[in-house]
């Protein structure tokens, strides 16, 4: 694959809901670009990008995967993104190295609620944006009310440049609305060859005209030159037109729509036309800014100069390990380029560079800035790291992944399980930086945390693949703990006499509430010499240990005032072992006569939900003992829910508010504080317990 400038670069996610077709369509602009002879389908496990087994086996994608093709002198790399909410870290890292969004939308099943969410997460980043109507071959397809959802949900913005001809399986052919002339496709079996150029049917003419004159209307606004021209009669050509529509494109004000099928394929050639002509640059972006110790800098994408990447997706391959996928920011990457990683302070030797087709390595000589590579065998380079020279120690804004929604606890089938599971989850945790690892010192659990039950199946699918770790799931163990609302004393005595010396000790203590997140203060009050000064710490020793071990339901103690005000000893038997056991005994006692109570962790909730919603997410917090702090208007017909809920209550949230409100749900949780849990759920819980 021959080198390109930045100005004939590239580089397109296609995203969407999932289902839409992103990923026949990323074969098809393979296929239309002659990068393979034949069409993959999804539904066989057969395309480039969906190449992992367990995207063949779920006939869905669920990482990002790269690839590049050759078109009329430009080279495309092409994004393809997983549809499922689980995986939208996969979709960010595409969004942040994408020159072009094209959202891929079903004229089935019109906007749906992973295209709102990702056209967000688009807009914040002003990336510039287009739309492919797919599926238009199918019955019940509906390209006007489709039409009219993403204007409805995205704005004026949209300009839809061509229109369907044919509907369902009579669909063959798009009518161009810049020039006015029809695209027809054989339909014959295994036809939708390129496209024959014609007149627009007689029985759309209408239609297309109008439709057209709008389309001009809006172009030329944007140009005050043409405005003028077209007011006095003058109509823009067809190259004046697409000027000034690339543009609005790349300040992302103008949103293109196209439309076809990427299973016939019709419609694809004149996309793959699109993203070429009016389809931005790396160089229509602005200059990205890094950071040089304190001092921001901004760097273009100028092949001469110094060499910069940015590595988004790191791919762990079972033939030549870990591959890291990078997009060079500024200068010329060559075969054993020698650059630093500023997080680690590492120098890595980029030994041989290729590009990615899917799983296939395709030989490169080099990678120009723009444009998009990969290296192997790393040293210490993850997701999201900066590899610099070592005279210019710049540090791209990192990948910040999305925080997790659902824990699941595991434990190793197996003691071989065991000794494999920490090297295998840091290998998986460098491909996937969504996922969490969290070993709970309270519960003794190890939890997996991601973005949903779909991307949890997938880790114990890879860890098992790839790794031969298995894994069985348990119930994810809430951190109770315990505390007094009384004030109680209590007297320990440790006496034991077995030949020689024993162990002797008495020691009084007081025990009382303190405010929650106060932890323990232990009290000195001994007078008299009770108790030898050298052995109160071993009093308190005794309380600390007591207090980890549980109280009277088996959790550990919080927020207490302990006193230790008298006692007695022996002078030749005590020791501190001795007082360390009279001091435990004696907390134990004080805490079951001190109203002892269960704690239960509260986290603060803010849920964002479309207004029609509001009530039964309301009622569904209600439900779980939460405590509505308010609500708030967020504008584009949402409401954000503010809430304190019991952890306990929030262990399934993510998946329970996904099919509570059909995916348009969406949440963040934080653990905020400590609150009494109610007697009768304490008997339940107690009546739960493992024996």
């Amino acid at each position: 694959m021959q080198d390109y400038p930045p100005a004939r670069i590239r580089n397109v996610a296609l995203v969407g809901h999932g289902g839409a077709g992103k990923t026949s369509l990323a074969e098809a602009l393979l296929y239309r670009a002659g990068a393979i002879s034949r069409l993959g389908r999804v539904e066989d496990g057969t395309t480039v990008c969906d190449h992992e087994p367990e995207e063949m086996t779920r006939t869905m994608s669920v990482s990002l995967a790269v690839a590049p093709c050759e078109l009329e002198g430009h080279k495309i790399n092409i994004l393809d993104t997983p549809g499922l909410a689980d995986f939208v870290g996969e979709v960010d890292a595409a969004l942040r190295v994408a020159d072009l969004a094209v959202f891929v939308v079903s004229a089935l099943d019109g906007v749906e609620v992973q295209t709102r969410t990702i056209w967000r997460m688009a807009a914040e980043r002003r990336l510039p944006r287009m739309v492919f109507v797919n599926k238009l071959d199918r019955e019940r397809a509906d390209f006007e009310r489709t039409l009219d959802e993403l204007r409805a949900a995205f704005g004026t913005g949209i300009a839809p440049l061509e229109l369907p001809i044919g509907e369902a399986s009579a669909f063959h052919g798009v009518a161009d609305l810049l020039t006015d002339t029809a695209y027809l496709y054989d339909q014959r079996p295994g036809g939708g060859g390129e496209a024959v150029a014609g007149e627009v049917p007689e029985e759309m003419e209408a239609q297309e005209r109008r439709v057209h004159e709008t389309l001009v209307e809006g172009i030329v606004e944007a140009d005050d030159v043409l405005l003028e021209r077209y007011l006095e009669g003058d109509s823009p050509s067809f190259e004046e037109l697409e000027a000034v529509l690339a543009k609005g494109v790349a300040r992302a004000s103008v949103f293109p729509v196209v439309c076809g099928s990427a299973t016939v394929p019709v419609g694809v050639d004149r996309l793959a036309r699109f993203i070429t002509e009016i389809g931005p640059s790396p160089l229509d972006h602005p200059p990205i800014v890094v950071r040089a110790g304190d001092v921001d800098v901004e760097v273009s994408p100028d092949p001469a100069g110094d060499p910069l990447a940015f590595v988004f997706k790191t791919i762990a391959d079972p033939f030549v390990g870990r591959v890291s996928v990078f997009k060079v920011l500024s200068g010329t990457l060559g075969h054993d380029e020698h650059l630093r990683n500023p997080r680690t302070g590492h120098d890595e030797r980029l030994h041989a560079l290729f590009g990615l087709r899917g799983k296939e390595h395709v030989e490169v000589t080099r990678v120009t800035a723009g444009d998009i590579g990969a290296v192997a065998k790393l040293r210490d380079t993850r997701t999201g790291d900066t590899l610099a020279p070592r005279s210019l120690p710049v540090v791209v804004p990192p990948l910040v992944p999305p925080a997790p929604s659902l824990s699941m606890a595991v434990r190793p089938r197996t003691q071989a399980d065991d000794d494999k599971l920490a090297g295998a989850l840091h290998r998986l945790g460098e491909e996937d930086t969504a996922l969490v690892v969290v070993r709970d010192s309270e519960t003794h659990q190890i939890l997996l945390q991601g973005q949903g039950e779909a991307h949890l199946a997938l880790v114990m699918a890879r860890l098992a693949r790839a790794f031969g770790v298995h894994l069985d799931t348990e119930e994810v163990r809430v951190a109770y703990r315990e505390t007094v609302t009384g004030r109680a004393e209590a007297e320990g005595r440790y006496k034991k006499q077995s030949g020689g010396h024993g162990q002797f000790g008495i020691a009084w203590v007081r025990v009382e509430p303190l405010e929650r997140g106060a932890g323990l203060q232990f009290v000195d009050a001994v007078v008299g010499g009770a108790i030898p000064r050298q052995f109160i710490p071993a009093v308190e020793k005794g309380v600390v240990e007591a207090m980890e071990q549980g109280g009277v339901h088996g959790y550990p103690v919080v927020d207490v005032r302990v006193t230790c005000f008298d006692g007695k000893f022996h002078a030749v038997d005590s020791s501190e072992m001795s007082f360390k056991m009279a001091g435990a005994l004696a907390f134990r006692e004080a805490l079951a006569q001190a109203g002892p109570v269960v704690l239960e962790p509260v986290s603060f909730l803010s849920v964002v939900v479309p207004n029609h919603q509001l009530g039964d997410v309301m009622g569904d917090l209600n439900a779980r003992r939460g405590r509505v702090q308010g609500t708030e208007p967020l504008g584009d017909g949402e409401q954000e829910v503010a809430a304190m809920v019991p952890s306990s209550e929030l262990v399934r949230y993510a998946v329970d508010l996904r099919s509570l409100t059909g995916g348009w749900g969406r949440f963040t949780a934080r653990a905020d504080h400590y609150d009494v849990l109610p007697a009768h759920l304490v008997d339940r819980l107690v009546q739960a317990a493992p024996a």
